[in-house]
């Protein structure tokens, strides 16, 4: 029973993913996180004021049950297929995220130094966190799809598009560690 909490290796995560894309090619869908939020967005009324999310939501409950999967599939998988509900991170990035004063790294799943509604509190943190939800949301509009969208189901696909996304995905996030990160800290 130890494998279980343990990561899974590539040779398994990788395969399941494969198999759920095929099964949505085969569908004719597309994954893609934020096309399951534009679907909860237009629900909640969100296609009254804006043009983005007019459209006929119905067509898309699957959307829903992916979105649900996600977050009963991540309890599941911290509460009964972790030993640990902290990250395993190298060794090199806990001191350097200490250097940040950010000592919950690897104590906790995510920085309490951040998160945690004490740290709402603090301005800093509130519009670094604000500012960094809306550059996410502003991306992923503009770039016509989430990480996970362009980078499992455009990439599947083969569309180039999706590859000069990913790219620049990696780039910003690289950028963003390397060179602004420190200055927010």
């Amino acid at each position: 029973m130890e494998w279980i909490f343990k990561p899974w290796p590539w040779y398994i995560g990788g395969p399941l993913i494969a198999f759920v894309m095929f099964l949505l090619l085969f569908l004719g869908k597309n994954f893609g996180m934020s096309s399951n939020l534009r679907t909860l967005c237009t629900i909640c009324g969100a296609g009254k004021s804006t043009r983005f999310f007019d459209f006929d939501w119905k067509t898309q409950q699957w959307n829903l049950l992916v979105a649900f999967g996600a977050i009963i599939g991540g309890w599941i998988g911290v509460n009964w297929l972790s030993d640990s509900i902290a990250v395993q991170l190298h060794p090199d990035t806990i001191n350097q995220l200490h250097q940040f004063n950010i000592k919950s790294a690897g104590e906790a799943y995510m920085p309490e130094e951040l998160f945690s509604l004490q740290a709402l509190s603090n301005p800093k943190v509130l519009i670094t966190l604000s500012l960094g939800g809306f550059l996410v949301g502003f991306g992923a509009r503009y770039a016509g799809g989430c990480t996970s969208g362009h980078a499992i189901s455009g990439l599947s696909n083969l569309q180039l598009v999706s590859l000069y996304a990913v790219i620049g995905f990696f780039i910003g996030g690289l950028a963003m560690n390397h060179f602004l990160l420190p200055y927010f800290f």
